[in-house]
């Protein structure tokens, strides 16, 4: 099934809906990208890519003015209709050709084995199944196709991975649209059946105070070009 556009008019529904955090998120990320250095993340995240490319929970649309020319086509997938309309507003100024669709990780609602990549920036924090969306990124990628990921996670000492469960078990997700602190993205995509490939540990912000949320990691892996079923 092909995606619809968000600009379409015809979506009927959102599998997310947080307004108030969505307009927070769209203020906070913008000003992220120089003071925070995502600019810089997001360069390196994307850099290489080439092919089609579906990018999961794209928000506010921030990627799309990073990525390559060899890109011929992106899908960006955002459950959440205020990032939504944000993100179609990036595409429209973006240099590749990008189609904006409303989805959720869990159900993705795109043909499998129809992507060269897949795109998650930020995004497995706050998916209510995790194994399901990261199966469901297996299905859609060709295989040998390339995950590139930046999120962040558990980390630091001690207390602060008792901080990250108890602010998990109480006020922050349902503050920060559903995100959770203490998750493993790495080893979610390990357990999923991903090739992990190159990844390093990225503090955000790169420079300043260290909090539940500057724990964070950037690399890629891989679907393996021959699986065992």
């Amino acid at each position: 099934m092909a995606p619809r556009s968000a600009g379409s008019g015809k979506v009927s529904r959102d599998p997310v809906h947080h307004p108030l955090f969505a307009r927070c998120y769209a203020r906070a990320s913008v000003t992220a990208e120089t003071r925070w250095g995502m600019a810089r993340v997001r360069e390196r995240l994307l850099a290489g890519l080439s092919g089609r490319v579906l990018e999961i929970g794209a928000g506010n649309g921030l990627n799309f003015a990073h990525y390559p020319g060899t890109v011929s086509e992106v899908v960006a997938i955002e459950p959440e209709r205020r990032l939504r309309q944000l993100a179609v507003e990036a595409a429209l100024r973006s240099e590749v050709p990008v189609d904006v669709a409303p989805g959720a990780a869990e159900a993705l609602p795109v043909k499998s084995e129809a992507f060269d990549a897949v795109v998650i920036s930020l995004v497995l924090c706050s998916v209510r199944d995790v194994p399901r969306a990261l199966g469901e990124m297996r299905r859609v990628l060709r295989p040998g196709g390339v995950v590139r990921f930046f999120e962040h996670g558990r980390g630091g000492g001690p207390a602060m991975r008792l901080t990250q469960r108890a602010l998990d078990r109480t006020v922050w997700p349902p503050l920060s649209g559903g995100c959770h602190l203490a998750r493993d993205p790495v080893g979610a995509l390990r357990e999923a059946g991903f090739e992990l490939g190159p990844y390093r540990r990225v503090s955000m912000p790169e420079k300043g105070p260290t909090m539940p949320t500057s724990f964070c990691v950037l690399g890629t892996a891989w679907r393996p070009p021959t699986e065992d079923h």
